[in-house]
């Protein structure tokens, strides 16, 4: 089982924790390993960004914990604490019922698009609250629905407009609102500034920002954009074909990187005071049908050596870090 975990500031509560999650789909090339032997343990009010490129399992491992599945799941296993309380034995019915939107939300990939073009929005953000019975009337739902509108900056007057009527950072806004809507403790956010312009995007992580701190958030960040994460993040953990390899406190680990993969990530990025270029990865990521023996990422390291044919187990070089490579067995 992969031992890596998050571990978020020790004098706050642990709000999710998951132990061994796993999620396989099956296609017709063979089995999807999308999430594989996932440990997290995030604490409440902070920020978990979960770091890695497209196609490492980072979608798969939203959907793992909100179990949001489709048909062609081949394996969903492991366990996922919320508050303390297991929410892996609960039945499908019940976890829709008293966990999902309530508990925790979803701002999804592509939030943009995922608006019924025929309906006006402030009708689709108040669905939660109906579905779930956490208003007694229609001025009560109106009310709640203008609430979230003013956390996330958007105008009154736009209460009965339609989707094709908000700009794409207004779209983004709202469905961060429908994720605020019923009042739940944690948002996992998949790539909530894809698609956006750089000031749109800035515009958005500060309106996260200002929820975090007035409404007390918890928050997981899914993205590859290491830029855009660094303004909210608390902890970071890092993806590699559908593995957790390295986790930390983002002030250490944007400074210091542990693992050459998290190493490459970071010199991949552009820098805004420094003559250095950045640097792309070289090679492409494993196709998860077919993944490699040993440590996943040896085949494009430059650090490989003959050991990286086994899989790596987690090493502790520093308190708080954990990381999964050979070069820190000693």
């Amino acid at each position: 089982m992969n031992d890596i975990k998050v571990n978020s500031a020790e004098n706050t509560f642990p709000i999710l924790e998951t132990k061994g999650l796993n999620l396989h789909f099956s296609t017709r090339r063979g089995v999807i390993k999308a999430v594989e032997d996932f440990d997290i343990e995030l604490r409440k009010n902070r920020t978990l960004v979960i770091l890695g490129e497209s196609g490492c399992g980072k979608s798969s491992l939203a959907r793992a914990v909100l179990r949001l599945l489709p048909n062609n799941v081949a394996r969903y296993d492991g366990e996922v604490h919320l508050d303390g309380e297991c929410v892996t034995d609960l039945t499908d019915e019940q976890f829709r019922k008293q966990v999902r939107w309530t508990k925790m939300s979803l701002v999804p990939q592509a939030a943009m698009n995922s608006f019924n073009p025929v309906l006006k929005i402030a009708d689709q953000i108040v669905e939660p609250l109906y579905v779930h019975n956490k208003v007694r009337s229609r001025k009560e739902a109106a009310e709640r629905v203008l609430e979230v509108f003013n956390i996330v900056g958007i105008p009154k007057g736009f209460l009965a407009r339609y989707p094709f009527e908000f700009s794409g950072g207004m779209k983004q806004r709202a469905a961060i609102a429908m994720a605020l809507v019923a009042q739940p403790e944690l948002i996992l956010m998949d790539e909530p500034t894809s698609a956006l312009d750089l000031i749109t995007q800035a515009n958005i992580m500060n309106a996260l920002k200002k929820i975090k701190w007035e409404l007390g958030m918890t928050y997981i960040l899914i993205t590859h954009d290491i830029s855009t994460s660094s303004e909210l993040a608390d902890d970071i953990g890092v993806m590699y074909a559908a593995r957790l390899v390295e986790t930390g406190a983002a002030d250490v680990f944007f400074d210091n990187p542990l693992h050459p993969y998290s190493e490459m990530l970071m010199n991949s990025v552009p820098r805004l005071h420094e003559k250095k270029q950045p640097i792309s990865i070289p090679g492409t990521p494993p196709d998860l049908l077919d993944l490699p023996m040993g440590c996943r990422y040896a085949p494009r390291c430059p650090k490989k050596h003959a050991q990286c044919s086994e899989e790596p187990p987690t090493f502790q070089p520093e308190k708080g870090r954990c990381v999964k490579c050979w070069l820190y067995k000693d």
